[in-house]
């Protein structure tokens, strides 16, 4: 069963990223004699080797590589604790991991809430070098779309980079990616607070996807002799069948389950009671194999059945839709009244509370206050400093303007009555009903720029650009640029880099795929993100106590 995932049908040469990562490894490794390559613990140290070679900092002597780039503070802080002298400090360049065929993480888990709460943008700059490494694989991007203050500067900064190292279009030949597009998390921060009704996306709601696999009782997978023992299962396209139903709203997949478990079962009948030729033997063996995919994912499903089952689950997203609806203020506030009451799991309040606060621009301050008090009174004032940071990332404020969540959910057709789960035919079914705002406005930005939803883009939070970028010193022909802005030469479709600034759900890649898969779509969308995310770890990050 393979740990990670296979990119041999990646859109993009993604192999050659791995395989560049590792060697920069290897060479680092190579450079040193007799080393060993340990992970940074608190555990007490028991080898033979002179020399230890460390990813982030050390604990002994000697060699500290800093992914992807040296940190000032943290060499300031090495100084502090007079280790400095005793070190070697490198860095090692790996600012972009392809997590799938089409998925590149930059890793930078803290990004939105140190953005947003914390004042530090370092990250943007990470994030254009990421890029700015891509395309000295794939070519200069000619088409820069981005929306939101902090994708605005990461696309200066790109262009800045630019300037000072150029990505030579005369060698590259025709650019392999069209456009980059760049959306802020915090242009919309409703569809991370909603639950994720997708396969994988429900799997990262109740067991949290941490770099493409989940951990969980071995018990639940149906290894009875590990009882009580955590296993991790891989979750990515290497896994055939995962690949098949990852994106499906989960009402579909336990049908699909049902019918290739009843397809197996009547092979294994026709095998056994019939002659069958060598070819039909190995035909069905070639089957079979599929068996441990099908027993895991049947399991898997079985266990997220459990928590979809529950009144409260059902409840929740009843509340979630009419909060997104915007409708019945009253019916919301007493929702989540009773639930700060009850006690209910903090991070589940939370993240009702940003839905209710982002699509009513706040509330008002009786409201406001009143909730506020009530959260702490249950659950503990150490949690100040959580509400504090929430109010710094404007997720829960008081209502200084009327909401424009409205017209923005009109304008978009955001909400989808009676979407087709089964046989979708919009971006809504990765919610039943909801279609992400992200995504919608990928759809406009791929389809036709930003002009025709200019007026939209100006009520959703800050500014947005759309530039053209190309090296006129390689370019001395107007057909040549004809040809960059259309389509790769060999027939193959162009490709869109969607870059979450703050990070993607899983429901949102899914809705990505969706419109990648359309008939008459002319382009291949390619995921870049600071991280993966979900409601809960995207709450998490805000949560703080004092003391």
């Amino acid at each position: 069963m393979a740990q990670i995932p296979n990119l041999d049908n990646a859109p993009l040469n993604l192999t050659s990223l791995r395989d560049q990562s590792q060697k920069e490894l290897l060479n680092i490794l190579k450079n040193e004699h007799g080393v060993e390559l340990r992970y940074l613990s608190a555990d007490p140290i028991q080898t033979e080797c002179t020399k230890v070679v460390y990813l982030v900092r050390p604990q002994l002597e000697y060699f500290v590589y800093f992914v992807p780039r040296r940190a000032v503070v943290c060499e300031k802080i090495l100084e502090e604790e007079n280790f400095h002298h005793l070190l070697t400090i490198e860095e090692y360049p790996l600012y972009v991991l392809p997590v799938d065929e089409d998925v590149l993480s930059f890793e930078l888990d803290l990004a939105y809430k140190e953005c947003q709460v914390d004042g530090d943008t370092s990250s943007l700059w990470h994030i254009a070098k990421a890029i700015h490494k891509l395309e000295f694989s794939f070519g200069l991007i000619p088409n820069v779309r981005a929306k939101g203050k902090a994708s605005v500067r990461v696309a200066d900064i790109l262009n800045r980079m630019q300037v000072e190292e150029p990505v030579n279009t005369s060698d590259m030949g025709m650019p392999e990616i069209n456009t980059l597009i760049l959306i802020d998390r915090e242009v919309d921060m409703i569809t991370p607070m909603l639950t994720q009704l997708t396969y994988e996306g429900l799997l990262d709601e109740f067991l949290h996807v941490n770099n493409g696999s989940v951990e969980l009782d071995a018990s639940i997978m149906g290894v009875q002799q590990q009882e009580g023992k955590k296993i991790k299962v891989p979750l990515n396209s290497s896994d055939k069948l995962f690949k098949e139903i990852r994106d499906l709203n989960f009402e579909v997949v336990g049908q699909v389950l049902r019918q290739k478990a009843t397809s197996m079962k009547q092979d294994y009948t026709e095998m056994t009671t019939t002659n069958q030729s060598v070819s039909e033997l190995k035909d069905f063996v070639k089957k079979f194999n599929s068996l441990p995919e099908i027993t895991r994912h049947i399991n898997l499903a079985q266990h997220l059945s459990t928590f979809t089952s529950k009144p409260s689950f059902l409840g929740r997203l009843d509340m979630e839709h009419t909060i997104v609806e915007a409708q019945s203020y009253d019916v919301c506030f007493e929702y989540i009244e009773e639930l700060i009451h009850k006690q209910e799991p903090l991070i589940n309040v939370l993240r009702l509370l940003i839905l209710f606060s982002i699509t009513n621009s706040g509330l008002p301050k009786k409201n406001f206050d009143y909730l506020r008090r009530e959260f702490l009174h249950s659950y503990g004032f150490e949690h100040m400093a959580t509400l504090n940071n929430l109010e710094k990332a404007g997720l829960f404020k008081k209502q200084e303007t009327k909401s424009n969540w409205f017209t923005i959910k009109r304008a978009l057709q955001l909400v989808v009555e009676d979407a087709d789960t089964s046989n979708p035919n919009d971006i809504a079914y990765v919610f039943s009903g909801y279609a992400p705002l992200s995504i919608r406005l990928v759809q406009q930005a791929v389809r036709s720029g930003w002009r025709p939803i200019e007026e939209i883009l100006k009520l959703l939070p800050g500014p947005h650009s759309e530039t053209k970028r190309v090296d006129l010193r390689a370019v001395h022909d107007l057909t040549i640029w004809q040809e960059i802005q259309l389509i790769v030469t060999d027939g193959r479709r162009s490709l869109v880099l969607v870059v979450f600034v703050g990070g993607v759900t899983f429901a949102e890649i899914s809705a990505l795929r969706f419109l990648s898969a359309q008939e008459g779509m002319a382009y291949d969308l390619i995921v870049g993100t600071t991280k993966t995310v979900g409601g809960h770890s995207l709450t998490e990050t805000f949560i703080q106590s004092l003391g």
